[in-house]
């Protein structure tokens, strides 16, 4: 064990590993879980959103904390044009100078927040998510080092902070809530915590690693 941090051996991190071991950036947004969405519900929405999407990454920070993994995330900045002061994870678009996703969810996550890239290893990608705000987002997954300082960018951040890993992926705490769009009421999953709620894109990034440390797809 170095700097406090999870060993190598622990059962939850071995799985990611396996798990997410081969996984490339893309996918088809379709069969990105976590939204509670049937194909037929999903084809029907895709009608009423853009039909050219921007493209954008995110990194899903799993910090290695001596007593188990956390999920580091962000509470956006409340005057922000898009997602203002949702619990987020750190990332944006991705540039025509990155070289793919996974450079620029480190550019990004470096620029909001101050995270050193240095300080994270690539465990893999999810598939990528649509956002109906017009974005197709690829998630970036990557184990990130304890011993690290954060500089947050308060144009963009107003917070950081972590939540266990294991209490995220417990169904016990997920909440089903009813959302309408383009005349179509559908299920979504929200994920309290403390006085936090993760929801929307976010929760739907963390209930498709779910699925795929239970389902491996």
């Amino acid at each position: 064990m170095t700097d406090g941090a999870v060993t190598t051996a622990d059962p939850l991190r071995q799985r990611i590993v396996e798990r997410l071991a081969g996984t490339t950036p893309g996918g088809d947004p379709s069969v990105a879980w976590g939204t509670g969405l049937t194909p037929e519900q999903t084809a029907h929405i895709r009608k009423h959103l853009p039909t050219a999407y921007a493209r954008a990454a995110v990194l899903i920070p799993l910090v290695e904390r001596a007593d188990g993994l956390t999920v580091l995330l962000t509470q956006r900045a409340t005057h922000l044009k898009n997602h203002a002061g949702q619990v987020s994870f750190p990332g944006g678009r991705i540039e025509p100078t990155d070289e793919g996703p996974l450079a620029a969810a480190l550019r990004e996550t470096r620029e909001e927040i101050g995270l050193d890239a240095r300080c994270v290893s690539l465990a893999g990608f999810l598939h990528d998510h649509v956002v109906i705000s017009g974005f197709v987002v690829t998630p970036v997954v990557g184990f990130v080092r304890p011993a690290f300082e954060l500089h947050l960018d308060r144009t963009e951040v107003d917070e950081a902070f972590e939540v266990p890993l294991e209490f995220v992926l417990d169904a016990r705490n997920h909440r089903a809530r009813e959302r309408t769009f383009a005349g179509l009421t559908f299920q979504t999953y929200d994920i309290p915590y403390g006085n936090r709620n993760i929801w929307g894109a976010t929760a739907g990034m963390l209930l498709t690693l779910r699925h795929m440390l239970r389902d491996g797809t």
